[in-house]
Formats: C-alpha cells, sequence, structure tokens
C-alpha cells in the first residue's frame, strides 16, 4: 500500500500539464514578435541583390596610428593570394623575428611568442599563427556608423609631468 501512495504524490494534475504547455505557446509567441527582421526589404525574399563592389585597399605601405591602446596594427600593405594555411604562413616569411631585419618589416610582438600563461616559447605560439584573425587590411570605404571618437590629446588632457 504504502508504494502505491508514492506513485500518486507524484503524479500532477492534467490541469497543470495543460496550464504549462499554454505558458510555453505565449512565450513563444511573444518573443517572436520581439526579434527584429534580418532579411532585406519586403517583397521578393528570392529576389537577387547586386552585390556591393569590392573595396579598394589601402596598399601605401604607410603605419596608421591605433585607434586604442591594445588594437592590433592594420596590414598596410597588399595580402591578395598571400597563403594562410596550418602548414604555410607568409606574413611570417616578413614579420618573424629572424627575418624582419633582412626585409625591413616590423616584428610580430613578443607576445606572439607567449602561451596563455606567459611561458616564452621558440616560435610563434600556435594560438597566434592566422595573422588575419586579428589583423586586417584597410579599405577606402566611408564608415557604416557616425563615429565622434576624439582622442585623448584632442580633448585638452596634458601628459604626466608636462606641468
Amino acid at each position: 500500500m504504502r508504494s502505491q501512495d508514492r506513485t500518486r504524490r507524484l503524479t500532477l494534475p492534467r490541469g497543470w500539464a495543460l496550464a504549462a504547455l499554454s505558458a510555453a505557446v505565449i512565450a513563444t509567441s511573444a518573443m517572436a514578435q520581439m526579434v527584429p527582421q534580418l532579411s532585406g526589404p519586403e517583397g521578393d525574399k528570392m529576389q537577387e541583390v547586386p552585390a556591393d563592389p569590392l573595396p579598394k585597399w589601402i596598399v601605401d605601405d604607410i603605419r596608421r596610428m591605433r585607434a586604442y591602446p591594445e588594437q592590433p596594427p592594420i596590414i598596410p600593405h597588399s595580402i591578395d593570394g598571400y597563403q594562410l594555411s596550418v602548414n604555410a604562413n607568409r606574413c611570417l616569411s616578413c614579420h618573424k623575428r629572424e627575418f624582419s631585419q633582412d626585409a625591413g618589416a616590423p616584428m610580430i610582438s613578443i607576445t606572439h611568442y607567449m602561451t596563455r600563461d606567459g611561458q616564452m616559447l621558440a616560435d610563434v605560439s600556435p594560438r597566434r599563427y592566422f595573422c588575419t584573425a586579428c589583423h586586417v587590411p584597410q579599405a577606402d570605404r566611408k564608415p557604416l556608423v557616425p563615429n565622434s571618437f576624439k582622442d585623448m590629446s584632442e580633448l585638452g588632457v596634458t601628459q604626466a609631468g608636462s606641468e
């Protein structure tokens, strides 16, 4: 008899299941109404839209100032045709420590030779091997959104010790 009493306590009335199902349906429909439209203009969804022309890369080999302190430097030259795979990395043929002086290219940062724990390695860290994960070429395009950023030097902040 005790086992029969136990099973009765664990079962819920049928009304609870119906209420839970109704709440889930209502919540799902409310969430669907809050999601913004992610597709293009209204009308034929399968209509072909012309692609924007490919941007012109800035390839003047002039180093650009960084926008913020930890920003990875941009690539100031063309990288069309560069092989970047597990077996080959064309960037390292000029920017690796042992080749940078002969190539006249800036050496990659010492942080690229470190593990996550700060241990120095003899070669480039595998997590820093794929350069274009962080470094990108600069395109000659107008900004997608307006930018009103001002550097600290433009705001009239004086450097320490300049008083």
